[in-house]
């Protein structure tokens, strides 16, 4: 196979500010040297969100669920990622710009979507990104399969450790968390 050029991480966020302005709600990232952009959120996805800040404020109460930001992930290409939510101290990102550096963060949070490339996206490539980048723990709500799995233990390739339940089944976030997820509520918010 012929090496095909790379796009420069620089170049990708310039064209992902000017779609932001030009459209408002486009939102790209930049995994793995491809370009993808990714869904609003609906209303249950938002619902998902709200219901994970409160029991993180409850339990963790000096942490904060930051919604939507932008992070660098993966140290192979510079990539760039938007996790639906991140859970970090609350003044993690001040004074950052759009793309904050992930050391901060304890856990990266993906609710599923319905376009047609959420399952490689979320199963396949935001694993791995996550694991290169050394977050200790990624939570992906899948609403398609009405599922609910947890990443830890990074070792800067994968994630050694995955747990997956069915929506309704408890699930424990391990260290740095701490908290275990009661997950029927869940099932409110599939289509």
């Amino acid at each position: 196979m012929t090496e095909r050029p790379h796009m420069q991480t620089e170049d990708f966020e310039a064209i992902a500010r000017i779609a932001a302005k030009e459209r408002e709600g486009t939102r790209l990232e930049f995994i793995d040297g491809v370009i993808r952009s990714k869904a609003m959120p609906d209303g249950d996805h938002q619902m998902i969100i709200q219901w994970l800040t409160r029991l993180c404020m409850q339990h963790r109460p000096e942490l904060w669920l930051h919604g939507g930001q932008g992070i660098k992930a993966q140290a192979y290409r510079d990539g760039r990622a938007i996790p639906d939510a991140v859970l970090a101290p609350s003044k993690a990102f001040a004074g950052q710009g759009d793309w904050v550096d992930p050391a901060p963060i304890l856990m990266a949070v993906e609710v599923t979507s319905w376009d047609s490339d959420t399952y490689q996206r979320d199963h396949v490539e935001k694993p791995r990104a996550y694991a290169e980048t050394g977050i200790p723990v990624y939570l992906l709500i899948d609403r398609a399969k009405c599922e609910v799995s947890v990443y830890s233990q990074p070792n800067g390739r994968r994630y050694e450790g995955v747990h997956v339940v069915p929506y309704g089944t408890d699930i424990a976030l391990p260290d740095p968390i701490g908290i275990t997820l009661q997950t029927e509520v869940l099932k409110d918010w599939v289509r």
